[in-house]
């Protein structure tokens, strides 16, 4: 039986720095230990792609000063975070656009997916600079510029190959957690998230750890996935392996 993919929009990291009169910035940051958290437990509860929306296209509307902080905070958890990934089995890879991170941080992350290419144990998917809109516009241009070629025919433009140029073969999620209590998709996964369970949870993103995940998955398992049809299929299993990651710094 498949593991499970979930995916978490990482939601509430500004309230609550401002609730402990913080600049925005220590909320995302303290963020960071609600990843660590996660990333951790995430296979012991049987989750074997974990998909995080770290920046999204909008967020480039954000003040300066706080985009160039939550690019120096990606590019120094790709530093920091290396040796555990690799030696836990986690496989970092990225979705969304590449072409604007700052030269620094994109160069840490290059070397990070180059490090952890052999990970098994859980796939780790960051979504940064990340539109699902943009997403489907870009498989459209695919698509047609396919068809101007005459590499492809429009009769043969189907779901199937459609799903293929946006997920690149990943599995769609089951299971979407959003944090802070906030209930919408903010153009995340559009295409993916079609039967996805959603789980919206009050819990801030900085106060989001393993006990809140399994909390979600519980949940999760309760429900019965018909996908249009009339018998619940089968939910994925959790996984049997003991221990977690070790505990970090």
């Amino acid at each position: 039986m498949s593991g499970l993919h979930a995916a978490i929009i990482m939601d509430g990291n500004g309230r609550w720095a401002r609730q402990r009169g913080r600049p925005r910035w220590r909320g995302h940051l303290e963020g960071v230990n609600s990843v660590r958290d996660v990333v951790r437990a995430a296979p012991d509860l049987g989750i074997t792609t974990l998909t995080l929306y770290a920046f999204s296209a909008d967020n480039w509307k954000r003040p300066a000063a706080e985009v160039g902080r939550l690019f120096w905070i990606l590019r120094e958890f790709c530093t920091r975070e290396r040796d555990e990934l690799v030696a836990n089995g986690v496989r970092l890879t990225t979705i969304g656009r590449r072409d604007r991170i700052p030269g620094s941080a994109l160069a840490r992350l290059r070397d990070l997916e180059a490090a952890t290419a052999r990970g098994s144990r859980l796939q780790l998917r960051l979504a940064i600079d990340y539109s699902a809109r943009a997403e489907i516009a870009r498989a459209a241009r695919e698509i047609a510029l396919r068809v101007e070629e005459r590499i492809l025919e429009p009769a043969d433009m189907t779901v199937d190959l459609l799903r293929q140029l946006l997920t690149g073969g990943v599995p769609d999620p089951d299971l979407l957690i959003r944090t802070a209590g906030e209930q919408r998709l903010s153009d995340y996964l559009l295409w993916e998230l079609a039967y996805a369970e959603l789980v919206f949870t009050p819990t801030l993103w900085p106060d989001f750890r393993r006990a809140d995940l399994a909390a979600a998955i519980d949940e999760f398992r309760r429900r019965e996935r018909k996908f249009g049809g009339l018998q619940p299929r089968s939910l994925p299993a959790a996984a049997s392996a003991p221990g977690g990651l070790p505990v970090g710094r």
